[in-house]
Formats: C-alpha cells, structure tokens, sequence
C-alpha cells in the first residue's frame, strides 16, 4: 500500500482533474470534481468511468457508487480529504 502526504495527493488528484476537464471546450474555472465530465451533457452513470478509474488506479483505492457520487459534488480540497480517509481504511 503506498503512502502519500495529503500534499501529495492534491498534486495527483490535480493531476487527473486537469487531464479529464482540459477535454472539454472552455471548461469552468471551477475546482468542482463534476467538471472532469461535460457540464453541457453530463453523464448518467459516473462509476466506472475513466476519470474514476484513473483515481482508482493512481491511489490503489475503491471508489463505490456513493463514493461516487460524494467525490462528484465536492471541490478538489474536500476529495483530497476524502480521498486521504479511503486510503487509511
């Protein structure tokens, strides 16, 4: 199990927020999680998708459905803390 400084974790989590909401044309200057999808047409399923299964990958974690949709509505500082608790448990 890797460890990292919650420092650490913002940079990777940046990292991929980055990669998915630069997809998008004009993409918000929001640090909302939600803007690694398309805001216009937003998807119906979020699990399993690539952004999540990037961060499933980068922190050797499980993200469920409702983790989903709790990573989904919050800003890059609440799902480092998040996160930062996923990888303790």
């Amino acid at each position: 199990m890797m460890s990292y400084s919650k420092k650490e974790i913002h940079e990777k989590l940046f990292q991929t927020f980055m990669k998915y909401k630069n997809r998008y044309k004009n993409p918000p200057k929001s640090k909302q999680m939600a803007c690694m999808w398309s805001i216009a047409n937003p998807p119906d399923i979020i699990e399993d998708t690539p952004p999540f299964i990037d961060i499933e990958k980068t922190f050797d974690i499980s993200i469920d459905d409702d983790e989903c949709f709790e990573l989904y509505d919050m800003d890059l500082d609440e799902a480092t803390e998040k996160i930062v608790s996923m990888i303790k448990s």
